[in-house]
């Protein structure tokens, strides 16, 4: 089954809401404050936590910025692997997924780890990926919304 398909055919999954600039810098601001978080802890744990979250409200703010909501992470994932292809490399798009295992693995089980070479990833990548972010966001205007939001309705 194609993936955005199930996504906007979930309660919390994609749907189209209004664009909002607003509400995409106060996810930025989120996004900043779980990279602060990730910089102090000293627990691995929380540190591939936090280090997701920066990664996740960092698209996330993309998303609402382009007028896209989203309550599943790996929808939200998904959304950019198809529709953020004129910003985000492959390479990006599998930082992000296995982000998000990392996160899940360290937060609800005890008995899966994190490869050292995913969680030195995170913690190198990371900062980056906030700042690439805060770019696409600065470069999304109108047309490239509106261009957006339309492939995405024919495709869901």
């Amino acid at each position: 089954m194609d993936k955005i398909k199930w996504c906007t055919g979930k309660k919390e999954g994609l749907s189209l809401i209004e664009p909002n600039s607003n509400l995409a810098n106060a996810y930025i601001q989120k996004a900043e404050e779980a990279l602060e978080s990730m910089r102090v802890n000293i627990i691995k744990d929380w540190k591939i936590s936090t280090a997701y979250y920066t990664i996740y409200f960092s698209l996330y703010a993309i998303l609402t910025k382009i007028g896209i909501k989203c309550e599943i992470h790996s929808c939200t994932i998904e959304f950019a692997k198809r529709f953020l292809k004129d910003y985000f490399q492959e390479s990006e798009v599998d930082f992000m997924e296995k982000s998000l295992k990392a996160r899940v693995d360290s937060q609800y089980y005890i008995d899966r780890t994190v490869p050292d070479e995913q969680y030195h990833k995170m913690m190198q990548k990371t900062p980056e990926f906030l700042v690439k972010c805060k770019s696409v966001i600065i470069k999304l205007n109108e047309k490239k919304i509106n261009e957006i939001r339309d492939k995405f309705q024919r495709r869901s």
